[in-house]
């Protein structure tokens, strides 16, 4: 009987070895856990003589057990787009970049109007269970038609290279007061 509690006890422990493994692996495959969102808001005017303004900021929180490296993100208009986008940025070669802190550099092209490529000037990366933030960007737009526009975002990084998506995006929609009258 002895021999059979022995079997029973080791085929027991070679099930749990065999449970924990598969949850390791499960672990190992996961989605990744940092987050990144919009937070904003936004005055309308529905008058073209008057613009329309959001304040915005966005967030890339890293929820990982690790450091989120190199960290970069991309904010997207829709093409065509009314909205004037601006914020605390620089480009590669201004002479800004030591007198703005908390800046971010944008890396594609000035004459781009639809994707801001940009990485923070001062952090390399997000510890665990911090945030980064970019912050306090503007939008502004004048509406002379009926209008939907929309940004999305997505963060970048070492490990990330397709992108996070944001866990939400910008839409704003309007109709001009002066479109109906005839």
């Amino acid at each position: 009987m002895e021999d059979n509690i022995s079997q029973w006890k080791r085929k027991n422990d070679q099930y749990l070895q065999s449970i924990k493994a598969k949850i390791q692996a499960l672990k190992k495959h996961q989605a990744p856990s940092t987050y990144c969102y919009f937070t904003y808001s936004i005055h309308f005017s529905h008058d073209p003589a008057h613009e329309s303004m959001l304040i915005g900021s966005f967030h890339i929180y890293n929820h990982q057990m690790e450091p989120f490296r190199n960290p970069y993100i991309c904010l997207k208009l829709k093409e065509a787009s009314i909205l004037r986008f601006s914020g605390k940025y620089v480009y590669k070669d201004s002479t800004m970049k030591m007198r703005m802190p908390g800046a971010w550099e944008r890396m594609n092209e000035k004459s781009d109007k639809e994707e801001f490529w940009l990485k923070p000037i001062e952090v390399n990366q997000i510890e665990p269970g911090n945030l980064l933030s970019f912050n306090n960007f503007q939008m502004k737009w004048s509406p002379q038609e009926n209008y939907t526009e929309s940004m999305k975002g997505f963060t970048y990084g070492d490990g990330f290279e397709n992108g996070i998506p944001s866990l939400n995006q910008i839409h704003v929609s309007g109709t001009n007061v002066r479109e109906g009258e005839g």
